[in-house]
């Protein structure tokens, strides 16, 4: 990367580091640090909730799925447009009601108030593991984004660099920092797409005619998905809008439900098509600039030798000139940032208020538990950094982590908010079995029946046990009232 490139992107990468030491000396008490002082409008959470939610991840995964199978991998977004809009019409008008009446910070809270304490510890336990996997994700996304862009940074080295970045600047801010950042992560993003990284990319390719004279013709195609893989994406994506500790603290965040329920109606529209369209397309670009030969230079002489999704950062450096190169590594950099970072603070929430808030709150000061916040989110943001160097695969890392928290969550808090005086217990098994059932058949790799994903039995399998335990439950009350 050129000396000018290398530039652009320090000041990118100290800018957003200044907005997080403003906010640091903003911070009074965990209110404003974990959301916001309740007080953020539509348009600013919006576009929080759309960068956090596609985020590096699915930025550099959906280029992986543009690669691998085209166009029709912008469905997997799709997705996330239903899981927002029914969100926004479901959930949304019950969960701003109670955290205003409440003054909730996490999404547990939610299960401490319909369960008991128990739900809530063991929601937050989950939670916590969750989002430290998308913490993983986002930092490994960025490495692999780094390593391809500059010719001798290997992977382990950019997860360190990548890793440091995102947890200081985390440590630093807040949730106030986190969506002004996350506005202005996502315009730049969105900009970099539009107006450069598109356009170069059609053109550096040879446009429309040599894209359909090199691919497949399903490349091209919308219909090329097998339906196992649409539901796949669906049963664990749209139930996470249910379940983000991310989206509750954005919930909590905004001034009122009006601009709660605008926000996810926004979000939605981002993600798809726009956000979903861009990103599959350039991983078709990357793909048609593999078969082309562009990328023997950078050592890459085989399709088949290049790992799907650094097939778009190959794309980047290949073909932006000096200048825009730094411009648009500060855009993907961006959307990594914009996740990592809610992602660290939503486990540090859980940790802090959820699994040991009985401890950690007793006899201090809201100053001491605001300290003792940023050096929780600095443990698990290096938590989160020695298990990216485990995994290799971001969209990979990305969904089982997704699996694991929906599986276990989904079922209790839809009973909470839609079923009447749902049973604890009921409650608590089904989150046990739902997360045990969906990580022993990961780890398992055995074909699953139907080819669907494991998430899909866990789910199930924790309805099963809420049903059932909930009606034994009920039938006991009734026979000693």
């Amino acid at each position: 990367m050129h000396a000018i490139d290398l530039a652009i992107f320090a000041i990118y990468m100290l800018a957003m580091l200044g907005v997080g030491f403003y906010f640091l000396r903003k911070n009074k008490d965990t209110d404003d640090y974990y959301v916001g002082g309740r007080k953020m409008g539509a348009w600013h959470v919006g576009l929080s909730v759309v960068a956090t939610d596609v985020g590096g991840g699915f930025s550099i995964g959906l280029g992986g799925l543009g690669f691998t199978m085209g166009i029709a991998g912008s469905w997997m977004l799709f997705t996330g447009l239903i899981g927002a809009w029914l969100a926004a019409v479901l959930l949304i008008p019950k969960v701003s009601r109670l955290s205003k009446l409440h003054n909730f910070l996490t999404f547990p809270q939610i299960f401490g108030h319909f369960y008991n304490s128990y739900v809530a510890l063991l929601a937050g336990v989950i939670s916590a593991i969750g989002y430290i996997g998308f913490t993983s994700s986002q930092i490994l996304a960025g490495a692999k984004l780094a390593s391809a862009s500059f010719v001798e940074l290997d992977l382990n080295t950019a997860l360190i660099i990548m890793g440091v970045i995102a947890i200081v600047y985390t440590v630093m801010g807040g949730m106030k920092a986190v969506i002004y950042t996350d506005t202005i992560q996502w315009i730049i993003l969105m900009s970099g797409l539009i107006f450069i990284g598109i356009p170069l990319g059609y053109v550096a390719i040879g446009g429309y005619d040599t894209i359909t004279d090199i691919l497949p013709a399903e490349y091209l195609s919308f219909g090329n998905i097998e339906w196992q893989t649409f539901v796949n994406w669906g049963i664990t994506i749209i139930p996470i809008w249910f379940v983000g500790m991310t989206l509750y603290q954005r919930i909590y965040s905004c001034r009122g439900e009006k601009e709660a329920r605008k926000a996810w109606f926004i979000a939605g529209l981002f993600e798809w098509p726009i956000m979903a369209m861009m990103g599959v397309l350039l991983g078709l670009f990357a793909r048609v600039a593999a078969e082309q030969g562009m990328f023997e230079g950078l050592g890459y002489a085989n399709v088949g030798d290049i790992d799907s999704e650094m097939g778009l950062p190959l794309l980047l450096r290949s073909i932006l000139p000096v200048g825009l190169m730094g411009l648009m590594m500060s855009a993907y950099f961006s959307a990594i940032m914009s996740t990592a970072d809610s992602c660290l603070m939503a486990a540090s929430g859980n940790i802090l208020t959820d699994v040991f808030g009985r401890w950690l709150h007793i006899g201090k000061s809201e100053k001491s538990i605001l300290r003792t916040s940023q050096v929780l989110t600095l443990v698990i943001g290096m938590a989160a950094l020695v298990l990216a160097t485990f995994m290799q695969n971001v969209l990979e890392l990305m969904l089982y982590s997704y699996a694991f928290m929906v599986s276990g969550l989904f079922v209790p808090v839809i009973a909470a908010l839609f079923v009447r005086n749902s049973s604890s217990l009921a409650a608590f098994l089904a989150m046990l079995t739902g997360g045990v059932v969906t990580l022993t058949l990961i780890f398992n790799q055995q074909k699953l029946p139907l080819g669907l994903d494991a998430n899909f039995y866990g789910i199930t399998s924790s309805l099963i046990i809420f049903i059932v335990v909930n009606e034994i439950r009920k039938k006991q009350k009734l026979k000693h009232s």
